[in-house]
C-alpha cells in the first residue's frame, strides 16, 4: 500500500505538462506513458483528464494505464463523464465545442481504445476516501449533508450558482465553507491563479488544486501527508481566458 499520495489537479488534456510535472514528483516512465513510481507513493488526479487541451488520448492513454497498474486512482470529473456518454453513444450532459475537440482527436484511435476509454472514464468513482479517512478526493467538491446519489452527483458536478464571476469563468457554490469535518477535501473544477486553501487543519480543511493549466495557469500537485505543492508553468494558453492573461 502507497505511504504517500501525489494529487494532482486538472489536467484537461494537457500531456507535455503532465509529463513535466510526474518527472518532478520523481515518477519514471513518463515519456513512453508506462509509469513507475518511487517507492510508497502513489498518483491520486483530481478528474476532468480531457477536454480543452492538446492531447486528450495521451492522458488518457497514460492515466489508464497507471490506474491499471495500481500506480494512480482518480475521480469523476465532469468532462470525463460528458466524454465518456459520448464515446458509448450514451445520452450528452451539456455538449460544447471542447468535447467535439477532443472526439476529433479521439478519432485516429482504434474502436477498441475510444471503448475501453468510455468504460473508464463511466467507471471512474465520484470521489475517493484515503489515509485512512483523512484525505478526500473529489473533483468539485463534497457535500456529506447530500445522500446517495445526490452527493455523488455533487462531487461530479458541483452547483452553479447561474453567473459569471469577476474573469469570465462559473460561478459556483462555495461548499468549503460548509465543510466542518475533520479530514482535508482535496478538489478542482473551479480555476484559480494559485492553489487555494480554506479552513484550518482538523477543522473543514479544503485545498483547490485547479490552477488553469489549459488557460496558460500552472499544473499543480499536492504531496500527501507532506503538504508540499509542486507546480509547473502551462506551455501556453490552450483555452483564452482573461482570469490568467497575463499582467
Amino acid at each position: 500500500m502507497a505511504s504517500g499520495f501525489d494529487v494532482i489537479g486538472d489536467v484537461h488534456g494537457c500531456l507535455p505538462e503532465l509529463l513535466t510535472l510526474l518527472t518532478r514528483l520523481g515518477y519514471t516512465g513518463a515519456a513512453d506513458l508506462r509509469l513507475t513510481a518511487p517507492a510508497g507513493r502513489r498518483l491520486v488526479f483530481v478528474g476532468d483528464l480531457v477536454d480543452r487541451g492538446p492531447d486528450t488520448p495521451g492522458v488518457l492513454k497514460l492515466v489508464m494505464e497507471a490506474v491499471s497498474a495500481g500506480q494512480a486512482l482518480s475521480v469523476c470529473g465532469n468532462h470525463d463523464e460528458r466524454l465518456g456518454q459520448a464515446l458509448s453513444g450514451g445520452h450528452i450532459r451539456k455538449p460544447s465545442p471542447r468535447l467535439t475537440q477532443s472526439l476529433e482527436q479521439l478519432s485516429g484511435e482504434s474502436p477498441t481504445f475510444r471503448r475501453r476509454a468510455a468504460t473508464f472514464l463511466l467507471g471512474l468513482p465520484p470521489r475517493l476516501m484515503l489515509d485512512g479517512g483523512r484525505l478526500l478526493v473529489a473533483h468539485a467538491g463534497d457535500r456529506a449533508d447530500l445522500g446517495g446519489s445526490q452527493r455523488g452527483e455533487y462531487n461530479v458536478h458541483g452547483q452553479d450558482c447561474g453567473e459569471l464571476a469577476a474573469f469570465g469563468h462559473l460561478r459556483r457554490e462555495d461548499w468549503a465553507a460548509l465543510h466542518s469535518g475533520p479530514h482535508l477535501i482535496v478538489s478542482g473544477h473551479s480555476p484559480v491563479r494559485q492553489p487555494t486553501w480554506s479552513g484550518q487543519r482538523g477543522t473543514g480543511e479544503a485545498l483547490n488544486l485547479d490552477t488553469g493549466c489549459v488557460y496558460g495557469g500552472a499544473l499543480t500537485a499536492l504531496r500527501y501527508p507532506e503538504r508540499e505543492l509542486v507546480s509547473v508553468p502551462a506551455r501556453r494558453a490552450y483555452v483564452p481566458s482573461r482570469l490568467f492573461q497575463k499582467v
